[in-house]
């Protein structure tokens, strides 16, 4: 048990999180709908906070731009091999530019334990014109 708790704690075993998004082809300035789905590990963990950011990517160059970011606080405790879900909404800029083959755009979600290492998660979307 204590080897679990130490491997937990360097990120083998921990808890994952996955944004589930009800949609992924959205116009700029529309509501952005899903829920994150936390998966609990090897061992019992606190949960601290989920921080998620829209991230716009500049393809030719790599660099990547926060568009927005929110924060849940979440403070709870996700058994072993438990399952628990946290809804999620963003609205999308009204002037962020449409993706084209120079932009992309990407949620990027940080799940934060209270001891441990973070569990990180990446779901691509698509702006098109309204």
């Amino acid at each position: 048990m204590l080897l679990r708790k130490y491997m937990s704690l360097l990120g083998v075993g921990s808890a994952q999180i996955d944004l589930i998004l009800e949609k992924d082809v959205l116009k700029p300035g529309e509501s952005v709908n899903g829920q994150f789905l936390i998966k609990g590990g090897t061992i019992d963990q606190h949960l601290k906070q989920i921080d998620c950011a829209l991230v716009m990517v500049d393809e030719k160059t790599g660099a990547e731009e926060v568009i927005d970011t929110t924060a849940i606080q979440v403070e709870t405790k996700i058994g072993s091999e438990e399952a628990d879900k946290v809804p999620f909404s963003f609205k999308l800029p009204i002037d962020v530019p449409v993706t084209t083959k120079a932009i992309s755009y990407h949620f990027k979600t940080k799940l934060t334990f209270e001891k441990g290492v973070e569990s990180w998660d990446e779901d691509m979307i698509k702006v098109v014109d309204r």
